[in-house]
């Protein structure tokens, strides 16, 4: 089972055990991903660290002092170690 963070804006828009659409964008060096329909936005991957899937399940809300963060899993392996 493979996690990626979310940074999200503003609490409520997603709850746990929602399953959620990922969409997938790319700049020439690396790739992102928002939870559709705009709810996050991940950090940034490179092409070994994409994302095969195109669905998720919400695991996990996180409320920060900079932010909430949505924990998303995805039926895939964990990326190895660098």
């Amino acid at each position: 089972m493979r996690t990626m963070e979310f940074k999200m804006e503003r609490p409520g828009l997603v709850v746990e055990g929602d399953t959620v659409e990922i969409l997938e964008r790319s700049s020439p060096v690396n790739y992102h991903y928002i939870i559709e329909p705009a709810v996050a936005m991940s950090g940034c991957y490179f092409e070994r660290e994409r994302l095969k899937s195109t669905s998720g399940i919400v695991k996990q809300i996180k409320q920060t002092e900079t932010g909430y963060y949505v924990i998303v899993a995805f039926d895939e392996d964990e990326l190895p170690d660098k």
